[in-house]
């Protein structure tokens, strides 16, 4: 399968504030990249799904 690229813009809330992110990832479809960035995040900063939210996911050329 072919991986695509994506452009996920989002914030997480990391103390006390949501902090903003930005991130391009590889993945073979858009439900795909919603699950990745969830993973990303998630370990990166120790949350758990309600605390990253996702606003726009663009596909990129």
């Amino acid at each position: 399968m072919e991986l695509q690229k994506y452009k996920i813009d989002g914030t997480f809330f990391e103390k006390d504030y949501w902090k903003p992110y930005s991130k391009v990832i590889s993945a073979p479809n858009e439900k795909q990249a919603y699950e990745r960035i969830y993973a990303i995040i998630g370990s990166k900063h120790g949350l758990k799904r309600q605390y990253i939210k996702i606003n726009s996911v663009t596909p990129q050329e």
